[in-house]
This record gives C-alpha cells, structure tokens and sequence, in this order.
C-alpha cells in the first residue's frame, strides 16, 4: 500500500495546484480513527498532527502538503488545533 508523502511547497507550487479554491477542514486536539476512499491531497494552514498507520508515524505542520492515498487507514493525533484545505481525486 501506498503511503502518506509530506513536502513542503514553495508559492509558485500553491498556486499552480489551486489551493485557494480547495475545501477547508479544522479540528481541534484530539485522538480519532480515518479511513481514506479516495486518494486526497491536503495543504496545512496551522497546527500540528501525528498520523499513525500500521508501518509507523508521519508528523505534519503548518506549511506541508500532505498526500494521503486511497485505502489508507490510521490515526489522526491532533496536537494543535489544525486548518487545512483539501481536494479529493477519483
């Protein structure tokens, strides 16, 4: 299975992929099971996050772009109140 991949995008990368017209999604500290059914691409405006899967732990922060893929199962540990925007791919 595919797993989460983090980079850290410079400006020209944000506005190429559009992520001012992507749907936002905050929550506060907390501990929560997800599954992914589709594959989704997401961009931190704030906080703090460790994801843990079966094969181990991806910590991502303000500034990352996140690619989750389809099929994931994990853990979201929120440490600090996250902001993202997100879009889903088919």
């Amino acid at each position: 299975m595919a797993e989460i991949e983090v980079k850290r995008p410079n400006e020209d990368e944000l506005n190429s992929l559009g992520v001012n017209n992507w749907s936002r999604w905050e929550c506060e500290p907390s501990t929560f099971e997800w599954e992914y059914f589709s594959d989704e691409t997401a961009y931190v405006l704030e906080g703090k996050v460790v994801i843990k899967t079966p094969t181990g732990e991806v910590e991502i922060n303000k500034g990352d772009i996140v690619h989750f893929p389809k099929g994931l199962k994990c853990t979201w540990q929120v440490l600090e109140k996250i902001q993202k925007v997100y879009r889903l791919e088919e």
